[in-house]
C-alpha cells in the first residue's frame, strides 16, 4: 500500500507543479467571470450610448397603438409603403411596421421591413401588443367589456408538497430540482471525460518513453495502475474546488461592480426579516427562498462527492487499460468509442429521462446501472431519492467499480509491456483470460 501512496504523490505532485496546471487552474475560472464582465459592460454602454430608434408605422386601420418603450419609439403617419421603404433605406427610420387593413377574425398581412434583421424579442413585443389590441376589438364587437372580462381573470399556481413515510411535509419547486440535478449532472460528465483521458495519455507516455518497464521492476502493475488513477483524480479534484472558490469569488466582484448580486446574496438577505417585510408577499421570492431552505445540501453534496469519485473511479480504470493496450493516442480511438456510449446514454437520458420524471422505471434503471449512475442518479438526488434506490445505486456502483479495476488490472498488466503489435477486441479478450 506504501508503493501505491507513493505512486499517488508521484502521478499528484508531478501535475500540480506544472506551469500549465497552474495556468489552467488559475485562468480558467476566470474567463467566464471576465466574459459575463465584458458582455455586461457591453451592454451597460450600449444602453447608454444607444441612440433612439425610431419605428415608422403605418395603420391603414387607425385602429392601433403601439407604446414606446426602452430604446424603441413609433412615429405613426400615411405614407405609402415605397416611402416607408426608402426612410428605412436612407438610415432616417429605424425600422417600417405596415399594418394593412386586417379582418379581426383572421388579421395577417402585416409586414416589418428593417436594414437589419429585428431581434426576437422586439418581434414579439410588437406582436403582443397588437394581438391585445385585436382581442380587444373583437370582445367589443361581440358586446363584451374587456375590463370586465379582465376583472374576473386569475392566475392560480400550485404548491407541490412531498410526505415522507413520517408524514412530514416539504416543500419542493421542480424547477430549482431541475437546476441543481443539471449542474450536478453535467460536471460529473465533464469531470469524467476530461480526468479520464489525462489517465489514458499519462500511461501512454510513460509506455513510449520505455520509463513504465523500469517502474513495474519494483512495483505491481496493479498498484501502479491504482495509484495513478487515484493520483489524477486529487490533482483534478484539487482544481475543480479551487475553482469553485475563483469563480465564486471573481463572479461576485464583477457583478458588485455593476450592481448585481449573486444569488446566494440575494437568499441570504431575504432571509433576514427586515428585508421580507420589503419583498412584495405575492411575489416567487419568499417561495423560491422557502424551497431553497427545504432542500438538504448537505445530503446532495455527499451524494455529488461519492457519484463524483465512484465515476471516476469506475471509467479511470477503463482509460487506464486502454492507455496499456495501445502505442498512440491515435490508436486508442477504436477502444474510446465503447467507453463513451454509456457517458452519452447518460447525459442524453438526464436530459431526456431523468430530469423530466425522476421516478419513472428509465430513470430508475439510468441511475442504478454503474456505468450510467453516476450522472443520471445527480438527476434524481435533488428531487429526493428513495433509501432503497440509492443504496442499491451506490452498492452497484462499487461492485461496478471493483469489477472495472479487476479487468483493467488484467489488460493492464500484460499490455504495458507490449510494444508495436495491433491490438485487437480478441486480443484485450485473450488477456483478460490469461490475466
Amino acid at each position: 500500500m506504501n508503493k501505491v501512496f507513493l505512486v499517488i504523490q508521484r502521478e499528484y505532485l508531478a501535475r500540480v507543479k506544472k506551469k500549465s496546471f497552474l495556468l489552467a487552474t488559475i485562468l480558467t475560472p476566470l474567463i467566464f467571470p471576465t466574459i459575463m464582465g465584458l458582455f455586461l459592460w457591453i451592454a451597460v454602454g450600449e444602453e447608454k450610448g444607444e441612440a433612439l430608434r425610431i419605428v415608422e408605422v403605418v395603420d391603414e386601420n387607425n385602429l392601433f397603438f403601439l407604446e414606446s418603450r426602452d430604446q424603441y419609439a413609433f412615429s405613426f403617419s400615411n405614407l405609402s409603403i415605397e416611402e416607408g421603404k426608402k426612410q428605412v433605406q436612407s438610415g432616417e427610420r429605424y425600422g417600417f411596421l405596415y399594418i394593412p387593413k386586417l379582418n379581426l377574425e383572421s388579421p395577417s398581412g402585416i409586414i416589418y421591413y428593417a436594414a437589419n434583421n429585428p431581434s426576437m424579442s422586439f418581434i414579439s413585443s410588437i406582436e403582443s401588443g397588437l394581438k391585445r389590441r385585436v382581442e380587444e376589438l373583437r370582445m367589443h364587437a361581440a358586446g363584451i367589456d374587456p375590463e370586465v372580462l379582465e376583472a374576473y381573470r386569475t392566475s392560480v399556481s400550485i404548491q407541490a408538497i412531498t410526505l415522507n413515510n413520517s408524514g412530514e411535509e416539504k416543500m419542493t419547486d421542480a424547477t430549482i430540482n431541475y437546476g441543481i440535478g443539471f449542474f450536478t449532472g453535467i460536471l460529473i460528465y465533464i469531470f469524467i471525460f476530461a480526468y479520464g483521458n489525462q489517465v489514458m495519455q499519462g500511461v501512454i507516455e510513460e509506455k513510449s518513453s520505455r520509463i513504465i518497464e523500469i517502474l513495474v521492476s519494483s512495483i505491481k502493475p496493479f498498484e501502479l495502475m491504482l495509484g495513478k488513477i487515484i493520483g489524477i483524480g486529487a490533482v483534478g479534484l484539487t482544481q475543480f474546488l479551487i475553482w469553485i472558490f475563483l469563480i465564486a469569488g471573481v463572479s461576485t466582484i464583477v457583478l458588485g461592480y455593476f450592481g448585481m448580486q449573486m444569488p446566494q446574496q440575494t437568499a441570504m438577505e431575504m432571509a433576514n426579516p427586515e428585508m421580507m417585510d420589503l419583498v412584495n408577499m405575492d411575489s416567487d421570492f419568499p417561495h423560491i427562498l422557502a424551497v431553497i431552505m427545504e432542500i438538504n445540501f448537505i445530503q446532495i453534496a455527499l451524494t455529488f462527492v461519492f457519484y463524483f469519485i465512484g465515476g471516476y473511479l469506475l471509467y479511470g480504470s477503463f482509460f487506464a487499460a486502454i492507455g496499456a493496450a495501445v502505442d498512440t493516442p491515435s490508436d486508442a480511438q477504436q477502444f474510446v468509442l465503447p467507453i463513451t456510449i454509456p457517458l452519452l446514454i447518460a447525459y442524453f437520458g438526464l436530459f431526456a429521462f431523468v430530469l423530466v420524471d425522476p421516478t419513472s422505471n428509465v430513470s430508475f434503471w439510468l441511475s442504478v446501472i454503474p456505468l450510467t449512475s453516476p450522472i443520471a442518479m445527480m438527476g434524481r438526488a435533488s428531487y429526493g431519492v428513495p433509501f432503497f434506490d440509492l443504496a442499491l445505486s451506490m452498492s452497484l456502483l462499487i461492485i461496478g467499480f471493483l469489477m472495472t479495476t479487476w479487468i483493467a488490472a488484467k489488460i493492464y498488466k500484460i499490455g504495458i509491456l507490449m510494444h508495436g503489435s495491433k491490438v485487437t477486441y480478441k486480443t484485450l479478450w485473450k488477456w483478460i483470460r490469461m490475466g
